[in-house]
């Protein structure tokens, strides 16, 4: 392999990483503090694309739009999280894991349903911003410039994160949400409360996911599974409810399948190496690189 490719290839695999960190994060996060196995999250995601494929198309100007559906597409997944976990969730914590699969793979089956009707089956294009089309020259070689405000967008999001976690009493309690929930109700901390605005938090995540990956490839149905599976193995490798964790595990995911796209001999078999990092990181720390384990 060249410099250049190897270059490219490293770029590829950070960009990638980039819109995976965003919704991973948000699954570990709700895991961590909900303990729900949130099927339906890929789903978010896919209709936050959906929505900025139909927000850009309204205004007709690719710049207003996708300023405008960094947003309000966020902003209305949250809302729709905020309907799931009252109506939903708030009826199974506590409950079997089964439970939880099943109610939330039932959303995915839903929200596809509900795209296809709404948006129908089509792949949609969108096109980026205008002042983030192009390429960066690094020296003999061009990199898209989208693909480094993706890096650039998750860069802040993880310090927003950071600072909304250790740094507020919002991010206290739900760190305290994760450790232990009992006691944190006890203490007074309207947990119901807390725990919609977690879930609306995880579900903007995911939103905000869908609308930046909308101008980087094709908006359609399938689109959610391939999200879900790959923040899965995120969150396993991370650990879940580890900010860190998503982070450096979206960068391992990231670059592990951009390395095995980039051979002929391995491309078909790249989403394995994901797996094959997630069994071995689960044979050495069965609660991931930055978890915990849990405690009885």
């Amino acid at each position: 392999m060249s410099a250049s490719t190897l270059v490219l290839t490293v770029l590829a695999g950070l960009s990638a990483a980039s819109v995976l960190f965003l919704v991973a994060s948000g699954l570990s996060l709700v895991f961590g503090a909900l303990r729900v196995i949130n099927m339906a999250h890929g789903s978010l995601y896919m209709v936050a694309a959906f929505l900025t494929t139909a927000i850009v198309k309204f205004f007709s100007q690719p710049t207003i739009g996708f300023v405008l559906a960094l947003v309000l597409a966020p902003a209305a997944v949250a809302l729709i999280g905020a309907l799931i976990e009252v109506l939903v969730l708030r009826r199974l914590y506590g409950r079997e894991h089964l439970l939880q699969l099943l109610a939330t793979y039932a959303l995915v089956l839903v929200f596809a349903g509900g795209v296809r009707i709404v948006f129908g089956s089509q792949n949609l294009i969108v096109r980026p911003p205008e002042f983030l089309t192009g390429g960066v020259s690094l020296g003999t070689l061009t990199f898209p410039t989208y693909k480094f405000f993706l890096m650039f967008a998750a860069l802040v999001v993880a310090a927003g994160l950071y600072v909304l976690l250790y740094r507020t009493t919002l991010g206290r309690n739900i760190r305290a949400a994760v450790a232990d929930p009992e006691l944190l109700n006890a203490s007074g901390v309207n947990v119901a409360r807390l725990f919609t605005t977690v879930f609306m938090i995880g579900a903007g995540l995911a939103a905000l996911g869908g609308v930046l990956i909308s101008p980087d490839q094709a908006v359609g149905l399938g689109m959610d599974t391939d999200v879900l599976v790959a923040a899965f193995a995120i969150s396993v490798i991370g650990g879940l409810g580890s900010l860190m964790g998503s982070f450096v595990g979206a960068l391992i995911v990231g670059l592990a399948t951009s390395f095995g796209i980039m051979f002929p001999q391995t491309s078909r078999w790249s989403l394995a190496f994901i797996f094959v990092l997630m069994a071995v990181v689960l044979m050495i720390r069965p609660w991931g690189l930055f978890g915990r384990p849990e405690t009885s």
